[in-house]
C-alpha cells in the first residue's frame, strides 16, 4: 500500500509502503519518553523517502536503532535501523492511522500498569526484541 505522511508543521513530507509486518505498539521507556506515550507504527521495510530538504534529524538511542523527527516543530517520524532498514513510521503521520492493525505489542515487560490496549496480539519481552535487533546490528 501506498502512503504519503507529514510532521504536525508539514515539513517533512514523505512516501512510504506498508511492509507486510502491519502495525504495532512498543512500550519501552525511550518510545514513551520521545512520543509522550506508546509509539504505534507500521512496518514500512526500507521504503520510506522524504522530500528534498525535509528537516529532519536523528538520535541514536541505542548501538543499532535511531529516531527521525522533524527538526521543526518535533514531530517523532519513525524509528529505524542506523543502516536506515527496519523503518517503522509512527501511524499518527498519516491521514487515518485507524487504517493499520495492531499486530504485536513490544517491550510488553516495560509497559507501565495504569494503561492496556484492547484485543489479542503477539506480545514481545524486552530481552526476545532485543535479541532480535541485536543480531541485525552485527
Amino acid at each position: 500500500m501506498s502512503l504519503t505522511g507529514s510532521c504536525l508543521c508539514g515539513a517533512c513530507t514523505f512516501t512510504a509502503e506498508e511492509a507486510s509486518g502491519g502495525g504495532g505498539a512498543c512500550h519501552c521507556g525511550m518510545c514513551r519518553k520521545w512520543t509522550g506515550g506508546i509509539f504505534l507504527s507500521v512496518d514500512c521495510g526500507t521504503s520510506v523517502k522524504f522530500a528534498d530538504g525535509a528537516p529532519k534529524g536523528s538520535y541514536k538511542g541505542s548501538e543499532w536503532g535511531e529516531r527521525i523527527f522533524c527538526k521543526e516543530c518535533g514531530s517523532s517520524l519513525l524509528w529505524q535501523m542506523q543502516d536506515g532498514t527496519n523503518q517503522h513510521v509512527s501511524i499518527q503521520c498519516f491521514e487515518d492511522p485507524s487504517q493499520f492493525a495492531l499486530g504485536i505489542e513490544l517491550f510488553i515487560d516495560r509497559k507501565p500498569s495504569n494503561y492496556a490496549l484492547a484485543g489479542e496480539r503477539n506480545k514481545m519481552t524486552q530481552a526476545e526484541v532485543e535479541a532480535i535487533f541485536a543480531g541485525d546490528a552485527q
